[in-house]
């Protein structure tokens, strides 16, 4: 069976590389989950910009033109 050969390799692969350093298991994680939590936090703090503006009538929008050339 094809699939029972791919996860058996893959399987032994790892145990041949060994278990991370725990440097290296941060470094993983910050690397897989870091930019998702960036994006995370900038969504957040944009739908607070954007709600802020919605609910002041006196507020200029960022992309208003300022006068300036």
């Amino acid at each position: 069976m094809v699939g029972v050969d791919v996860l058996m390799s893959l399987g032994l692969t790892l145990w041949h590389l060994g278990a991370l350093h725990p440097v290296e298991k941060a470094v993983t994680l910050v690397l897989a989950f870091g930019p998702v939590l960036v994006l995370a936090i900038v969504v957040v703090l944009r739908r607070r910009a954007d709600d802020a503006a919605a609910h002041d009538p006196d507020a200029v929008p960022a992309d208003a033109p300022t006068g300036r050339p």
